[in-house]
């Protein structure tokens, strides 16, 4: 399995918006990194009308859409309550992945950064560093006691993940 890291924080903190700059800059220095994204809605990739939208509301357990570009796999889950991260990253082909990048899940007992942005409507104190968290990325200094990154310079912290895939 290829190492899992989470970006973890609250809502509006600027996870996605992290994502879009660090995956690119990632790439730039030769890491393929995949990406789960957790999210709270109940979402649906395929659109009513189609007919692989049709196929999977007749029953279909599975349905894999495929063209030349891309292909995705969607299964249904009715009965699962809870997200199993381990057997989401375990459905990824890490033949073609150096990292697998996770938005969210910050109570999984992956390696973390947390994000904190001080005008997000939370105080520093509300912040959990566990075992987990490797880093706190902050648009503000922080005093922790786990390596403090600048949340605006995504070049330092692709180096930063770049010493910690190393370290592993």
């Amino acid at each position: 399995m290829k190492p899992v890291l989470a970006i973890a924080a609250w809502s509006g903190t600027g996870k996605t918006s992290l994502l879009k700059k660090l995956i690119p800059a990632l790439c730039a220095q030769g890491i393929r990194p995949g990406l789960i994204k957790h999210t709270h809605h109940n979402m649906d990739i395929d659109k009513p009308g189609k007919d692989s939208y049709e196929l999977r509301k007749a029953g279909a357990a599975q349905t894999m859409v495929a063209s030349a570009q891309r292909w995705a796999l969607m299964t249904e889950t009715p009965e699962e309550e809870v997200l199993d991260l381990d057997y989401l990253v375990s459905r990824m082909d890490h033949s073609t992945l150096d990292l697998v990048l996770v938005e969210g899940f910050k109570h999984e007992s992956v390696a973390k950064i947390l994000l904190f942005r001080s005008d997000a409507g939370h105080e520093i104190e509300e912040l959990t560093v566990d075992q987990h968290v490797i880093a706190v990325a902050s648009d503000v200094s922080l005093s922790l006691d786990v390596p403090v990154l600048d949340l605006n310079d995504v070049d330092a912290i692709v180096g930063f993940i770049r010493g910690w895939m190393a370290g592993r």
